[in-house]
């Protein structure tokens, strides 16, 4: 079953330097993850379509989250909403997965 939360913690809990690298090591793991399937959603990703084929219907699990965030458009010039992107500045879709990485 394994040992219980605090068991494992109690490891790294009396020395600090260790207990900061263990949570940025976390961060930057969770971080890294988000940008990696964000890129790879981008890559598999069929805009043409948004209201008969949406981003679930296609397996999408990292882009919803980002469109519900306000990130709507991509460098490519397409929008989740259909419309053309017209200037989409740095946090569109592939900012923000770049920024993760």
């Amino acid at each position: 079953m394994g040992l219980p939360w605090y068991r494992v913690h109690t490891v790294v809990l009396n020395d600090p330097g260790r207990l900061i690298s263990v949570h940025l090591m976390h961060t930057a793991l969770v971080a890294g993850w988000a940008g990696s399937m964000a890129l790879y959603e981008l890559a598999i990703f069929d805009p043409s379509d948004p209201v008969l084929n949406p981003m679930w219907r296609q397996g999408m699990f990292v882009m919803p989250f980002m469109a519900r965030l306000g990130v709507t458009q991509s460098w490519g010039g397409w929008s989740v909403t259909g419309e053309a992107a017209s200037n989409p500045g740095f946090w569109s879709f592939e900012g923000v997965a770049a920024a993760h990485i």
